[in-house]
């Protein structure tokens, strides 16, 4: 029977034809050299470069009607993975992904091996259904899970077990990084190798009376991660503020450190914050890339007309360009692909950040250092004499520095940087209130963008909804500031979150930002003279044809991106 529906299975090169990876003469022309050198067909065309592995693996999930998953666009169920021995799984390149109602989703290169279903379904004690992948991401991600999260857990149980004290526990963590045997050590490098496979951006390390929470921040939301024992909590802290060169012995203080660690070959940079509470020291990590994603300014979600405004701007040889927004809007991730845009042998660009998030070759990049005297202001001021061409401030936090700033703006160079107000019309104001004079305000800012990050839709399982703008609970006024295109359609067709495995049952996967940006115009530089309240502003602006950020969201829910919940969760 099974020759019998070998015999029967479509031709792989008809598959591939058929959906658009080659032509029919790339195969018939491969068919020539399998013939003479007696190899299969489907490594011939890798080994010219015809086709590509994922596609070649694709094209055989259609032959052999299984579907085909891309691992990369999914989230692994890593207790899941730990169920079968590493050396089984590379073995057989296959591993268990996610659940699906009763049976286990397993990935396998080769999901007609019936000895390896055998061993797995055996192993995992359910019913499994094989799904197709390529297998370097299979041995790929069998190396990111490896097999030190199962070893950690016993080490951890042994050492609660042996009703080893707090201090005990924190003398392994402070041991040297040679000893790699040490179970804190093993559960710090397992837990920020998961927060980096789940793409988390902060992980919290939160005690309480009775337990120890660990919760990661993915697309903006927090979620459970783990819940080692209590015991166990001095040792984790120790261990981070001993990576992060924190002082290990006060304990009294908030504190903030910097660590660098490695995942799967790649260097991310981590930001570490200590808060006493009553229960005990809670950490905060902020996981940083070390260096620059390299995505454009059109890769993060600009409308087109916004970022024709935006880079208008940004174009210019002078001028200040503000960003506002609050914490965790994406403000640095913009700033950084502007730099990418402008970065150029011809420019010389400096920026001064607290801290640099990113490392970006071809820029001179200082980091603040207020015990050393290297402030905002302190380097702006030096910068001036180094002959830059641009300057990206990483906050104006205080009117010396937004003073050096705005100045600088004026005196030819293009200067960059955030601030902390709601929205764009605010921002002018703010400057003023910081002890900028309104006349420079008003002659040097360009633009200012506001922005936010909302959650994108998973594409898989999304479901159609109408949205009637009515039924949204604006008053009057937010009514009157959309978009005139939204407000005579009335209504549109939208979409809701539902959740499936692909988006581990949130509806959501990444995120993308939503902008609102305001070129400053002869009306809005008069108003900034008059001293006007940031609501006219905001009207003379809209009435100008600036896109508001709900009005900018809503076109967004309207394409599909996300949710009208999604986006008055992030924009009020």
């Amino acid at each position: 029977m099974a020759e019998l529906a070998v015999a029967t299975r479509r031709r792989i090169g008809e598959i591939l034809v058929e959906l658009d990876i080659v032509t029919e003469a790339q195969i018939t022309a491969a068919l020539e050299t399998q013939r003479a050198s007696g190899k299969r067909l489907g490594d011939v065309l890798l080994d010219e470069g015809i086709v590509r592995p994922r596609d070649l693996v694709r094209a055989l999930a259609t032959q052999f009607d299984l579907p085909f998953v891309d691992l990369d666009d999914h989230t692994i169920d890593i207790d899941l993975a730990q169920l079968i021995p590493q050396q089984l799984a590379a073995r057989h390149r296959a591993m268990p992904v996610w659940r699906e109602d009763q049976q286990i989703v397993v990935a396998m290169a080769n999901p007609v091996d019936v000895l390896a279903l055998d061993d797995i379904r055996a192993l995992v004690g359910r019913q499994v259904k094989p799904v197709m992948a390529e297998a370097a991401q299979i041995l790929n991600a069998i190396d990111r899970m490896g097999h030190s999260d199962s070893r950690v857990r016993e080490t951890i149980q042994a050492a609660v077990g042996e009703n080893r004290q707090y201090a005990e526990i924190a003398d392994a963590a402070i041991q040297p990084d040679n000893s790699a045997e040490a179970p804190i050590v093993q559960f710090i490098d397992l837990l920020l190798a998961k927060a980096v496979q789940e793409n988390a951006s902060d992980i919290h390390i939160e005690p309480s009376s009775d337990d120890l929470r660990i919760r990661f921040r993915v697309d903006g939301v927090l979620h459970e991660a783990m819940a080692p024992p209590s015991s166990l909590r001095a040792g984790i802290i120790s261990r981070i503020k001993v990576m992060a060169d924190i002082d290990i012995a006060e304990r009294r203080l908030p504190q903030d450190g910097r660590l660098t660690a490695r995942v799967n070959g790649q260097e991310f940079d981590v930001r570490v914050a200590t808060i006493p509470t009553v229960h005990g020291e809670a950490a905060v990590l902020r996981i940083l890339q070390s260096t620059a994603r390299g995505g454009g300014i059109g890769t993060i979600g600009f409308l087109p007309e916004q970022l024709e405004r935006f880079r208008a701007a940004y174009e210019r040889p002078w001028g200040a360009i503000l960003v506002t927004g609050p914490t965790g809007s994406g403000k640095s991730t913009t700033l950084y692909a502007t730099l990418e845009e402008l970065r150029d042998p011809t420019r010389n660009i400096i920026t001064i950040e607290d801290p640099v998030e990113s490392r970006m070759d071809g820029i001179k990049q200082v980091q603040v250092n207020t015990k050393a005297g290297m402030t905002f202001a302190r380097a702006l001021r030096s910068f001036l004499r180094a002959d830059p061409d641009i300057m990206l401030v990483g906050e104006i936090r205080d009117g010396e520095t937004a003073t050096i700033a705005i100045e600088a703006s004026l005196t030819g160079h293009l200067v960059l940087s955030t601030l902390h107000t709601n929205n764009s019309s605010a921002a002018p104001m703010r400057l003023v209130e910081m002890g900028v004079e309104p006349f420079l305000v008003a002659s040097s800012v360009s633009a200012v963008l506001a922005q936010r990050l909302a959650r994108r839709l998973c594409e898989k399982c999304r479901e159609p909804r109408e949205v009637r703008l009515d039924q949204l609970g604006l008053d009057d006024r937010a009514y009157s500031l959309l978009s005139p295109d939204l407000r005579d359609e009335g209504a549109f067709e939208g979409y809701r979150a539902v959740g499936c495995d692909s988006c581990s049952h949130t509806g959501y996967r990444g995120r993308f930002a939503v902008h609102e940006v305001l070129p400053m115009t002869e009306e809005i530089s008069a108003l900034v003279l008059a001293h006007a309240r940031a609501e006219e502003v905001e009207r003379v602006a809209v009435d100008s044809g600036m896109i508001t950020l709900r009005s900018d969201g809503l076109r967004k829910v309207k394409m599909g991106l996300t949710t009208v919940e999604e986006l008055f969760r992030v924009v009020s």
